[in-house]
């Protein structure tokens, strides 16, 4: 596969241009024809004159796009290492730290559903602890579970998938909880 030369474009690093031309590519083959990849002033993604919703995650040698015709939609897919450890406490609800403990997977899947949420939403005013809040859930291989948004303006109850893929949880959103 021969990918574009996007260095250039906009000054992006060697690793933005691959993933920039690498969803270009896989876009393309999706959608049987070439099209615009534009981005919200949020930096939320669309595609020009189409009306199917998008969302896109890299993870080092992945990438995944999600097409939805229907709704807004997010991804996310994330490589399984414990540096997750370090972080929970900045993303997780006191609830969601004693649901998960000290599981690396299960804290990839909970930082992935919230990285999921916040792509779905798409506005950048999202507290991953005081907005968007994971149900309780059981780990396994693949499953789903529920999350939810919750700000002023804007309420959601959402069904997310998650699965194992190798060394990497993918996450997306499946649809919305009336």
């Amino acid at each position: 596969m021969h990918l574009p030369d996007y260095s250039t474009v906009m000054g992006l690093s060697e690793k933005r241009a691959i993933e920039k031309g690498g969803t270009l590519f896989l876009l393309e083959k999706l959608m049987a024809k070439p099209v615009n990849l534009c981005y919200t002033t949020e930096g939320k993604p669309y595609l020009e004159n189409e009306s199917s919703h998008i969302s896109i995650s890299h993870s080092h040698n992945k990438l995944v796009i999600v097409l939805n015709s229907e709704t807004e939609t997010g991804v996310d897919i994330e490589l399984i290492r414990d540096k997750v450890l370090k972080i929970k406490h900045k993303f997780l609800t006191a609830e969601e730290l004693i649901d998960a403990g000290e599981d690396v997977e299960k804290l990839i899947i909970y930082w992935a559903c919230k990285e999921a949420l916040y792509k779905l939403y798409g506005k950048k005013e999202v507290d991953f602890i005081a907005h968007l809040y994971i149900h309780p859930f059981e780990k396994n291989a693949s499953g789903s579970l529920t999350g939810e948004i919750n700000l002023t303006s804007f309420r959601k109850k959402i069904k997310l998938h998650y699965e194992k893929i190798e060394d990497y949880m993918l996450v997306y959103t499946l649809n919305e909880i009336k």
